[in-house]
């Protein structure tokens, strides 16, 4: 089986819920998001209005980033979640340069990359 998740932009209100709930499940520090909320304005005043779009990783079927990776410290699961093994990871930053999503980023207290990892831990039972 593999795993997918739905996000309807349309319906986001940019509350950052996603992106509170993100931090304080995986302990992110301050400063730094591995989700996070655009915003883009579009029209002209006094008709404009903000459009908002949740910016995560989205498990690529085909990850640049786990084709770019130097030590293969990202690499894609059986149940396709893409993963990271930061004890491999030298912090070149190839990965956030490949990714079409700016997903990952440089986790200030280990100097690896780091990313969003679908919650694997929620979903193996």
């Amino acid at each position: 089986m593999k795993y997918g998740f739905i996000i309807d932009n349309r319906k986001c209100i940019g509350c950052h819920a996603c992106t509170t709930a993100f931090k304080s499940e995986h302990d992110v520090p301050i400063g730094v998001n591995r989700t996070y909320v655009k915003q883009v304005e579009k029209g002209e005043f006094p008709n404009t209005r903000r459009i908002f779009s949740v910016m995560r990783c989205n498990h690529c079927t085909d990850a640049p980033c786990v084709e770019i990776c130097p030590v293969e410290a990202l690499y894609t699961r059986e149940d396709g979640i893409v993963d990271f093994d930061n004890n491999r990871c030298i912090g070149c930053k190839s990965c956030m340069q490949a990714c079409p999503y700016d997903a990952l980023y440089i986790d200030p207290d280990t100097n690896t990359a780091a990313k969003c990892n679908y919650c694997a831990h929620r979903v193996e039972v």
